[in-house]
């Protein structure tokens, strides 16, 4: 059988996105916590369709108003897949995890905010897809990327 391997890559490459896109601040970070709020506000539809394989505990997610006050900082760390991290929030994370629509609606201003921070998000993508997910299965180990 020639099946080979299958990664899925899409919802971890929308999550990069977000990354980047508060990393870098500005209008970036804006369409982010503008996303996050419309995700609140809809998350019954939005979790929906995924309701057997998301676990999202509503008291654990923070306010709009307080992710409204956040710095890109803050919000990358609340999103990123680091357990390490004491402000990692898996609610959060799985919440933005299935709010990739709210973004489609935003149109161009979400496709040029990528366009306009290609750099910062391609690095983040890199590390989580190959660093941590591709190079362990294919080299053994993870890459540790310095920052």
């Amino acid at each position: 059988m020639d099946a080979g391997v299958h990664l899925k890559t899409a919802g971890t490459t929308w999550l990069e996105e977000v990354i980047g896109l508060a990393e870098s601040g500005g209008a970036g970070l804006d369409l982010v916590k503008e996303i996050y709020a419309e995700a609140v506000s809809h998350s019954e539809e939005l979790c929906a369709p995924y309701a057997t394989v998301i676990d999202i505990d509503p008291r654990r997610l923070p306010s709009p108003r307080e992710v409204a006050g956040w710095s890109g900082q803050q919000f990358a760390g609340a999103l990123r897949h680091n357990l390490h991290c004491a402000s990692y929030n898996s609610d959060f994370r799985q919440l933005l995890h299935v709010s990739f629509k709210v973004a489609a609606k935003a149109g161009s201003r979400y496709l040029d905010l990528l366009a306009s921070n290609e750099e910062i998000i391609a690095r983040n993508v890199t590390e989580n897809l190959f660093a941590r997910h591709i190079a362990p299965v294919f080299l053994g180990r993870p890459i540790v990327y310095s920052t």
